[in-house]
């Protein structure tokens, strides 16, 4: 097991609730500023105002501290306040806060560039563009995509969730709270099955079977500009497809002449144990998709492909105004720089470890009711079934608030919103994971 020894950190790494009630009077105060001032949509999963975090913990604007199994959304796996990071933002802002690199260029864009040329799958010619954000990034592959294929259709999975812009809206499955009450969304958007195997009881190469039968009678290779896949499900449930699937897939894409796009802005970036969850079966795609872990907490995010498909687009038809930040770069750079030298990809394996140790006795233990342990490194989810089977959303949702009781936060995912997942930082110890595993196994127990 990879050692998972407390790293030099700010803050006490441990959990600490100070308050007769969550949220403090401090945060309650903060909660109805918030009220009166944001939009309704904007809804904080954690009733308490954060005003520091460091290593593995979160410290409220009361004094209570937080262990953190979320990172943002698996964002600071490098922890939320890294000092190599943190140094590189103090220094690129010293020169300058932004130009627009397609107005006046810089340096550390580019290095952003070769960075990820060097480190995704493949060691064929690359290029890659920067933009701000997830959805932004899926958005611009299919742009590429289909200049590059002069094709319109594309496939997505079953569950998927790739962003909130109108065209990744069409892209994303679950309708609340993500698309209810937004379209129309963009045409020429399908999907297909995804490999689950806890439901669906197939091997790899027989789901990609399905998937690719479907794809081909209901769409038309000819017509399919890429097909994009999560190699891990986000919030469609956290969902591992069986091994053979995502090969399958990838080896139809290239006899077919369709753009195989890996969408790996929850799963990349050393949270599975691995640069990127392709690896994992040595899958290369035609194009790859990061955000969310890239840049240490600033807004990032990067489509990176196959030069001659990435070079398809003419001149001026990529970009924007904030898309490649100096900034973001410099901290990107930063971040990258301590996902090697900290080998966080190995401490992402050893905290696969010990969630594996303390959580898979509860499927014996709950007679199924936790129907399954799953994910990779520090991308694992429990589903969680009633008596009869089905969906157990309910029992969720007393689980997660327990656990933010106790000082511990965790979230959700899945349709039915009845898995939880975890994403701790790559840099948290082992004895603050543990505590918070604990914390976590004691609020299963209690509600089942």
């Amino acid at each position: 097991m990879t050692d998972l020894t407390d790293l030099t950190t700010r803050l006490p790494q441990e959990r600490k609730i100070v308050t007769d009630q969550l949220p403090g009077p401090a945060s309650a105060a903060l909660a109805a500023r918030t009220s009166a001032s944001v939009a309704r949509g904007i809804a904080p999963a954690l009733k308490a105002y954060i005003v520091d975090a460091d290593g593995g913990v979160l410290v409220d604007a009361d004094g209570n501290s937080f262990i953190d199994f979320a990172s943002g959304i698996a964002v600071t796996s490098v922890g939320a306040s890294n000092p190599a990071v943190v140094e590189a933002v103090r220094e690129a802002v010293g020169h300058f806060t932004h130009t627009n690199f397609t107005t006046s260029p810089y340096e550390a864009y580019t290095a952003v560039a070769e960075k990820l040329n060097e480190i995704t799958p493949g060691d064929h010619e690359k290029r890659t563009v920067l933009l701000n954000s997830g959805a932004e990034a899926v958005e611009n592959a299919v742009k590429i995509a289909r200049n590059y294929t002069g094709r319109n259709a594309v496939v997505v999975m079953d569950r998927a969730y790739h962003g909130r812009t109108n065209l990744t809206m069409a892209m994303t499955a679950k309708n609340v709270p993500y698309k209810d009450g937004f379209g129309p969304f963009a045409s020429e958007v399908y999907r297909a099955p995804m490999s689950y195997p806890l439901h669906d009881g197939l091997t790899g190469p027989e789901a990609a079977e399905q998937t690719i039968w479907q794809m081909e009678k209901e769409i038309g290779a000819d017509n399919l500009a890429c097909v994009v896949i999560e190699p891990i499900q986000g919030e469609g449930g956290f969902v591992v497809p069986a091994e053979g699937f995502l090969p399958a897939i990838a080896e139809w894409c290239r006899a077919n002449g369709v753009v195989f796009i890996a969408d790996e802005i929850q799963a990349g970036m050393c949270r599975t144990g691995d640069w990127f969850a392709v690896n994992h079966e040595n899958v290369i795609p035609d194009v790859m998709t990061t955000a969310k872990g890239i840049a240490g907490g600033l807004p990032l995010s990067a489509v990176t492909g196959r030069a001659e498909i990435m070079d398809a687009p003419g001149p001026g038809s990529l970009g924007g105004t904030y898309a490649g930040s100096p900034v973001a770069c410099a901290a990107a750079l930063a971040a990258l720089g301590q996902m090697e030298e900290l080998d966080l990809a190995g401490r992402a394996r050893g905290i696969e470890t010990v969630v594996r140790e303390i959580l898979e006795p509860l499927v014996t233990e709950t007679g199924g009711r936790v129907a399954e342990v799953r994910g990779r490194g520090a991308m694992l989810a429990l589903e969680f079934v009633d008596a009869d089977g089905h969906a157990d959303g309910a029992t969720v949702k007393k689980i997660v608030a327990d656990c933010q009781a106790a000082g511990l936060l965790t979230l959700t995912c899945g349709l039915n919103g009845n898995v939880i997942r975890l994403l701790p930082p790559l840099v948290i110890g082992e004895a603050l994971l543990r505590d918070g595993l604990t914390v976590l196994a004691e609020a299963i127990r209690k509600n089942i």
